[in-house]
């Protein structure tokens, strides 16, 4: 049996019982470490878990498949998610590999960023489609999720944005070496996220582009850490999260429908940065 758990947002303890049941009696249990993270350590999680795990990479989970789905029908093989199994198409790959070689599989669910980013107030279902906000190079800068964001701006719906993260990633010296090295862990904050789309923006009315999806003062809602002890939000105009610092990943941001619902304000300006101008912005 080949068992896909979640683990949910936080820390070792938000797995369900049943996925934690399942963890251990497995005869292998792979930890997956590249879509996202929990706010403990892989030595926490074998500590309460009381067993060892298998850090499972980008490399190991996209081209070494055979090596982690079970070698015969007697053997049974957890995969460890943060969030929920289905959150990453990755994971839907992984699955779908295993269904070509007959191997039953078993999907144990978790709370997810996309459902827990109800805990800023805004309405689950006045959500459009999500979108990734990548890390940009000096020579790759791409915006093409800014027509998502428009997209969902024009049919009064909130965007949420996942931000890059970067775990056990090649340098380009190594890749043109084959020699592996690998770039220091990065995980994108709101602020980080923020000056790229206010630069989108810059970029928009340069070239002199009417009818914008949004503006520097539109809101924007930052998330750190959700479902965490030290969960953070922060309300305030796009522009003034640029200088939001919101502190340890994992970060998130929303930007929401131009208008709001009452009780969406209602919840969200506990959050404000500044009220008064919170109150501008959704009047």
């Amino acid at each position: 049996m080949f068992y896909v758990i979640g683990l949910g947002l936080g820390d070792a303890k938000d797995v369900t019982v049943k996925g934690f049941e399942i963890i251990k009696k497995c005869d292998r249990v792979y930890l997956e470490s590249y879509t996202s993270i929990l706010t403990v350590q892989q030595e926490a999680l074998e500590e309460f878990y009381g067993r060892p795990l298998i850090t499972a990479d980008r490399e190991l989970v996209e081209s070494g498949a055979d090596e982690i789905l079970p070698k015969g029908e007697d053997e049974d093989v957890a995969f460890l998610v943060v969030g929920d199994p289905f959150g990453a198409t990755t994971h839907t790959d992984l699955i779908l590999r295993a269904k070509e070689r007959n191997i039953e599989v078993k999907v144990i669910h978790n709370s997810s960023i996309l459902t827990a980013v109800g805990c800023c107030g805004l309405q689950l279902y006045s959500y459009g489609e999500t979108i990734s906000i990548p890390y940009w190079t000096d020579t790759w800068q791409p915006d093409s999720f800014y027509e998502k964001i428009a997209s969902n701006r024009q049919r009064g719906l909130h965007t949420l944005c996942l931000l890059d993260i970067k775990v056990k990633e090649p340098t380009l010296e190594s890749i043109l070496k084959k020699k592996r090295e690998y770039m220091p862990p990065r995980f994108m904050s709101v602020n980080e996220a923020a000056n790229q789309l206010i630069a989108i923006l810059d970029n928009k009315i340069q070239d002199g582009q009417k009818d914008l999806a949004f503006t520097h003062q539109s809101l924007a809602v930052g998330l750190a850490r959700v479902g965490c002890e030290d969960q953070h939000i922060v309300a305030c105009s796009l522009q003034d999260m640029t200088r939001v610092d919101l502190g340890p990943p994992l970060h998130c941001l929303v930007i929401p429908a131009e208008k709001l619902h009452p009780l969406e304000i209602e919840f969200l300006i506990q959050y404000a940065l500044d009220k008064n101008q919170f109150k501008e912005m959704t009047q």
